[in-house]
């Protein structure tokens, strides 16, 4: 009788560090471009709006992450030029193109969704993301 409730408990505990995983996400850096934001790599002069971003190789699948819904949440900064740079909010956004190689960020948003969720003087923070 022991078994089945030691197999229940087992399988909670693995449904809940997976829930918590899917919440959690995955850290990164964002930085963050200025319009105009067509023509873009995945929907040529198709005007997608102001929340999306570029994605980085990192995520980029040879163009698979076309369309792709990210939330993106600030987590602090890089480095000392702007200490508390986030603004405690999140944003939600759409790959649209991909990221220059010279690329500073995993994800480069628009500067309409970095300003949602941080300072611009910073530039560059970190960030949690995680699609939907």
């Amino acid at each position: 009788m022991a078994m089945p409730k030691a197999t229940s408990i087992v399988l909670a505990v693995v449904l809940v560090l997976a829930m918590v995983s899917l919440v959690a996400g995955t850290t990164g850096f964002a930085t963050f471009y200025t319009p105009c934001y067509i023509p873009s790599a995945c929907y040529g002069n198709q005007d997608k709006g102001s929340m999306i971003a570029a994605a980085s190789e990192v995520f980029w699948n040879g163009g698979k992450a076309c369309g792709d819904r990210f939330v993106v949440k600030c987590k602090g900064a890089p480095n000392d030029g702007v200490p508390h740079p986030c603004t405690g909010k999140s944003v939600t956004v759409q790959i649209v193109d991909l990221c220059p190689s010279a690329c500073q960020g995993t994800i480069d948003l628009s500067q309409e969704a970095f300003a949602i969720i941080a300072n611009r003087d910073a530039g560059k923070i970190k960030v949690e993301y995680h699609q939907i």
